[in-house]
């Protein structure tokens, strides 16, 4: 995760985009909360809420969002360059056996939120993981954001598929809630 060690000065990205079929925001901001509240899952909970999210689900985002320092401590993430969308689909290797990386959702971020998405969706060898942190060890606190930085893909997948995603979202914010009282 050599990309991972490309830093910026702000969070965000020099245009939006798009994470799967839905408009990413990618607005530059100086402070990670904040980004990560407006751009990431306020905007995720706007679309649910056209999507007909269920009240409790909106109810708790909403609480979640005015929560996110909790998560968090005094230092803010360095801006690293992020792939966005890195899940077990969004990478192969070419002949040589080098790893490639496709349809990134690019952009300067907590380069948590890349290392959490890898284990959302079946997660990546064990190998992956330990070469990782030997060389870029993960934060304290890091077990509890997986859980934050995911809800953002749940989030997600429940505007564009719907299905059981707002259960799973609404279980993921009450794992997140029950850290801050």
């Amino acid at each position: 995760m050599g990309m991972h060690r490309i830093w910026h000065g702000q969070y965000g990205w020099t245009q939006n985009n798009t994470i799967g079929m839905t408009p990413q925001q990618n607005s530059w901001m100086d402070n990670w909360i904040t980004f990560w509240r407006d751009n990431r899952l306020g905007f995720q909970l706007d679309l649910a809420a056209r999507h007909g999210a269920p009240g409790a689900l909106l109810r708790k985002g909403e609480h979640l969002m005015s929560e996110l320092a909790v998560f968090f401590s005094a230092d803010q993430p360095k801006p690293s360059l992020l792939h966005g969308d890195l899940w077990g689909g969004n990478w192969a290797a070419d002949p040589q056996g080098h790893p490639v990386v496709f349809d990134p959702a690019v952009y300067y971020g907590d380069r948590e939120t890349d290392l959490a998405m890898t284990e959302l969706f079946g997660g990546f060898s064990d190998d992956f993981y330990a070469a990782y942190r030997e060389i870029y060890p993960t934060d304290e606190g890091y077990a509890t954001r997986k859980t934050l930085y995911n809800l953002y893909h749940v989030l997600n997948h429940f505007n564009l598929f719907d299905g059981g995603y707002a259960a799973q979202a609404e279980r993921m914010m009450d794992i997140l809630l029950s850290e801050t009282s």
